[in-house]
């Protein structure tokens, strides 16, 4: 978790991301993803969004849905695609 614009730049900005690896299912590479959002990431080689599944064993899936982010608000997860 980092502070960023604070003094002159107005008021912080929190961050709160995840770097893990796997193997993507677009690419069929292993692969680093950035988390979006606590269970939705992104390949860092193909770009493709997946959703983490910890179900025994951490899996990654397509995510179909979109990723609304709204200033003001935390990251909103629309599973409707």
């Amino acid at each position: 978790m980092a502070g960023f614009g604070k003094g002159k730049f107005g008021n912080g900005l929190e961050i709160n991301t995840q770097v893990v690896n796997g193997k993507c299912p677009f690419c069929t590479v292993e692969s680093i993803f950035v988390s979006l959002h606590p269970t939705v990431f992104r390949c860092v080689t193909c770009g493709s969004d997946v959703e983490q599944k910890i179900n025994g064993k951490i899996s990654y899936i397509p995510y179909g849905g979109k990723i609304v982010l709204q200033e003001g608000e935390n990251t909103k997860l629309n599973h409707n695609g």
